[in-house]
């Protein structure tokens, strides 16, 4: 038996037959082409077919209630679509006299080597997408497969490394975890994977293609492969395998119980959800109602500004399913890392800091207003709630509040109900959490989103691999502000929930009872394990 050492990405544990993937190698003709228009042909056809293949991809993710997935693919039409990429990979074809294939190896990668030598490290990591997209460009260019696959039966996939689109390729009903020997915590790809639910370790650099076909153990949750494992050692892990199928099934008693400690403080169990199609796993999982509806992916689904009536619709229908349970709606949180070609935000050398969710809301007015208005008209259907991100000022909170009102006046002078609401502000910076008893005073709720709460605190790109070590949600710093934002909230009797990753952080659960917060918000299948922690608790103990 041989062990190999990884990190481990998504947590579980399997037993079965390691199947590598090996890319495609292309063989690309150098030689001079005379018909430069008929290579620009093909490279356009090439292009709008990966296009409309994202497109499809996106819509499957949508539909599977994977909104990060979706949101991926929309990002690549973008980048495909971009006028310097195009006509970079055009001139190599008609000044150079080359095939297609020619012109998108070296176009793509020259665009790739340009994005790396930009400071901003976010910016840097497109280069990824680029080079993935080039793959792509190059197997519908030569009639590659885009599949990965291995047959009926049940497999591991072991990879080099994956990308976003492979990943979205992998046949859910057969691949029983994922062993990458490359990887990154926070890029596309491993978001789609974390996604699909099985174990995944990546990292592995010393697993190789000589394990292609021998049976393995998968430990997701520690971190590590065993090649080959004895008869003891599979048994012990049959035994791990059961105990956690028991575990999951034990949850459902829950359903339908009260989130309160021994000593009977209770909390709420909010889901945090990103399109109309969660509303069906939050319900199943019985959140007490949405803490975040993300509304960005309306807007980067599409080529062009979502109209009223498409938000409208997109908020009714969750409002609506969920009365009377609360919904939390969070206004556009787009620009940093969430590209709109339609809105032609300026390039930024630190897009987190700069022309970003409420600052564009507030500087482009008649498209807040129009996020604003659908938001209003859904909230005759049910319980509804608008929370503002990235605010730092009280006076930029007023100026969201006067806006809502003047959209409120506007339908009603044009006879369109309006439903009861409430407004609240996100804490997602050490500014709001400094102005946070003003910011409260003037708020029905507050709303703690711990990512960038830390990334804000700490000065620390949490995208950026290379500074994983120097990444700590746990920092004092950061608990610290947490503590105090509740604090100051109910100060003004303002309710507080927490919506980020830490939310669902169990180690941290009983110090934000402790507390005193009001609701945590978190993906829908942490609602019940997080429940049963609770339940555990006995703060008077």
């Amino acid at each position: 038996m041989q062990k190999f050492e990884g990190k481990s990405l998504a947590a579980g544990a399997v037993i079965g037959k390691i199947r590598f993937y090996r890319e495609a190698e292309y063989e690309i003709d150098e030689g001079d082409y005379d018909d430069s228009d008929a290579e620009i042909e093909r490279f356009e056809a090439a292009l709008e077919a990966v296009k409309a293949h994202k497109f499809a991809l996106a819509e499957l993710a949508e539909a599977n209630s994977d909104s990060d997935g979706a949101l991926v693919f929309v990002s690549h039409v973008a980048l495909l679509e971009d006028r310097g990429l195009i006509t970079r990979v055009e001139n190599y074809i008609r000044e150079m006299r080359k095939c297609a294939e020619f012109g998108v190896k070296v176009g793509f990668n020259d665009v790739a080597d340009d994005i790396r030598s930009l400071p901003d490290p976010y910016i840097m990591r497109r280069s990824d997408d680029i080079l993935e997209l080039e793959k792509e460009v190059l197997e519908e260019l030569m009639g590659a497969s885009r599949g990965i696959y291995f047959g009926k039966d049940p497999y591991i996939l072991a990879a080099y490394d994956l990308t976003a689109s492979e990943v979205a390729r992998i046949d859910r009903k057969h691949v029983q975890a994922i062993v990458l020997k490359e990887g990154n915590m926070n890029t596309h790809a491993s978001i789609l994977a974390k996604g699909l639910g099985i174990p995944c370790v990546i990292r592995v650099e010393t697993l190789s293609y000589a394990s292609d076909g021998k049976e393995a153990i998968v430990d997701g949750t520690n971190g590590f492969v065993l090649l080959q494992p004895d008869e003891e050692t599979v048994r012990k892990y049959d035994d791990v395998m059961r105990e956690n199928k028991a575990f999951t099934n034990s949850l459902m008693r829950l359903k339908g119980k009260m989130t309160v400690t021994k000593d009977g403080q209770e909390v709420r169990l909010y889901a945090n959800i990103s399109n109309p199609y969660d509303v069906s796993t939050v319900l199943e999982n019985d959140a007490s109602g949405i803490g975040l509806y993300r509304s960005d992916f309306l807007f980067l689904k599409d080529r062009e500004y979502p109209s009223e009536e498409e938000q409208y619709l997109s908020y009714r229908k969750v409002v609506e399913e969920m009365n009377p349970r609360s919904v939390i709606i969070r206004t556009v949180d787009i620009g940093s890392d969430k590209s709109v070609p339609y809105l032609q935000l300026p390039d930024e050398e630190n897009p987190a800091l700069g022309m970003r969710a409420i600052r564009i809301s507030l500087t482009r007015k008649d498209f807040f207003k129009t996020q604003l208005r659908a938001m209003l008209r859904a909230s005759v259907y049910g319980n509804l709630r608008i929370v503002f991100p990235m605010i730092t000022s009280v006076w930029e909170f007023k100026e969201c509040k006067e806006v809502l009102a003047e959209c409120e006046e506007e339908l009603k002078r044009e006879h369109t109900a309006v439903g009861t609401y409430k407004v609240g502000v996100m804490i997602e910076t050490p500014a709001s959490v400094i102005i946070a008893d003003q910011l409260a005073d003037e708020a029905d709720f507050l709303s703690v989103g711990t990512n960038d709460l830390t990334q804000f605190t700490l000065a620390i790109d949490r995208q950026n691999p290379t500074l994983d070590r120097f990444y700590d949600p746990h920092h004092p710093a950061v608990i610290e502000q947490i503590r105090m934002t509740i604090e100051a909230g109910h100060r003004h009797g303002c309710l507080v929930l927490i919506c980020g990753e830490l939310a669902g952080d169990i180690s941290l659960t009983e110090t934000f009872m402790r507390m005193g917060v009001d609701g945590l918000s978190v993906n829908p299948q942490f609602v019940l394990p997080l429940r049963q922690r609770i339940r555990e608790l006995d703060l008077k103990a």
